[in-house]
């Protein structure tokens, strides 16, 4: 085997800003004082990553596809069934069961940051979408939004807790690789980070934050501020 280069640079950049944005929302909501407007706007940066990385899915080098790393119930089990084998086979990109923590983790990211349009401080701010639907779908969105990031900090905790794992007791290096981008495999390296492809998916998911945040939301009545 030798190093080659699995993880394309976007893959790499989405990786580590998401991770800065969930501390920076963390901070702006529990520790920081009359940071909330902070949050929002992390909030909004963490929904066009989510975007971005959506895209990113289907058109970025190849380990970084649903397709290359999403495998059916059989492959998963089968994997399963070899968690805890020193030398199971180690996989170039996402292994089966990883894939899917992968989306489970985008997808409650995502969650939290659409809930979050609908969120206010009581205060000063609100989210663009609070004053466009009823109480009770106010209470929903509070709901996933207060309770769904504690399931994400479990996720996170149980994703940390596998990195250190396959470390320790696997000898396989995971988090390394998302900085330099490079694994010890002998399957074939990406040839290319896809940097025409990489800036369209930004502009797109840029363009879709700004219409969602900025143009799509209904106009706020004068009477819902009394």
């Amino acid at each position: 085997m030798s190093k080659k280069l699995i993880w394309d640079v976007p893959t790499r950049l989405f990786h580590w800003l998401l991770v800065g944005s969930l501390i920076a929302q963390y901070l702006t909501a529990e520790v920081l004082e009359n940071a909330m407007q902070w949050h929002f706007y992390f909030g909004y940066f963490t929904l066009g990553l989510v975007i971005f990385r959506t895209l990113w899915g289907f058109i970025g080098s190849d380990y970084a596809k649903f397709s290359q790393f999403i495998y059916g119930p059989k492959a998963v089990i089968g994997y399963a069934s070899t968690l805890f084998k020193r030398n199971s086979k180690a996989h170039a990109g996402h292994n089966p069961l990883g894939g899917w923590v992968v989306l489970l983790m985008l997808l409650l990211v995502l969650a939290q940051a659409i809930s979050g349009l609908f969120m206010t401080d009581d205060i000063f701010f609100d989210g663009p979408w609070r004053a466009a639907v009823e109480d009770s779908t106010l209470k929903v969105m509070g709901f996933i939004h207060h309770n769904g990031f504690d399931v994400l900090l479990g996720i996170i905790a149980l994703h940390i807790a596998a990195i250190g794992f396959y470390s320790v007791y696997k000898k396989q290096r995971l988090a390394p690789a998302m900085i330099h981008g490079k694994k010890d495999t002998n399957e074939p390296a990406i040839t290319s980070s896809k940097w025409l492809a990489f800036i369209i998916a930004a502009a797109i998911s840029a363009g879709m934050v700004y219409y969602v945040v900025e143009i799509a939301p209904p106009e706020v009545e004068e009477e819902y501020y009394y």
